[in-house]
C-alpha cells in the first residue's frame, strides 16, 4: 500500500514539491517568499481544487498569515504571481480560488483569483 501525506500519495506529493521549486523565486520577498506562500496554502489543496466544499482551519489560518505578510504592494504583486502560476499547474477552481477569503473570514490584501492581472495589485 502506497504511504500517504496530507491524504496525497508521496509521489504527488514529490511532483508538487518539483513544481512549487520550480514556481518559487528564489529571493524572499521581504516576510515571505513565493515557496513559503504555497507551502502553507498545501491544506488548501483539497478545497481550492474541488476535493472538499469548505476550507479546513489550517487552510484558513494559511490564508490569513499570507495576508498579514503582503504589507506592501510590491510583496502582494509577487505573491498574485506566484499563485496565479501555482493554479494554473494546480488545476485550481478559480471560483474555489475568489471564494476562500470570505469563507475564511479574511479581508484581504491579495488576490487568490487566478485569473486576476496581478498588474493591478495596489
Amino acid at each position: 500500500m502506497e504511504k500517504k501525506f496530507m491524504g496525497f500519495s508521496w509521489s504527488l506529493v514529490g511532483v508538487l514539491m518539483f513544481i512549487m521549486i520550480l514556481i518559487a523565486k528564489s529571493k524572499s520577498v521581504d516576510a515571505i517568499t513565493c515557496q513559503e506562500a504555497l507551502l502553507s496554502l498545501m491544506p488548501c489543496r483539497p478545497f481550492l481544487t474541488g476535493g472538499e466544499s469548505t476550507p479546513v482551519a489550517t487552510c484558513c489560518s494559511a490564508v490569513a498569515n499570507i495576508n498579514a505578510a503582503a504589507s506592501t504592494t510590491a510583496i502582494r504583486k509577487d505573491l498574485c504571481r506566484c499563485l496565479e502560476a501555482a493554479s494554473r499547474s494546480e488545476g485550481v477552481d478559480p471560483d474555489k480560488a475568489k471564494q476562500l477569503p470570505q469563507l475564511c473570514g479574511v479581508t484581504v490584501a491579495i488576490s487568490f483569483d487566478p485569473t486576476i492581472n496581478c498588474d493591478t495589485i495596489k
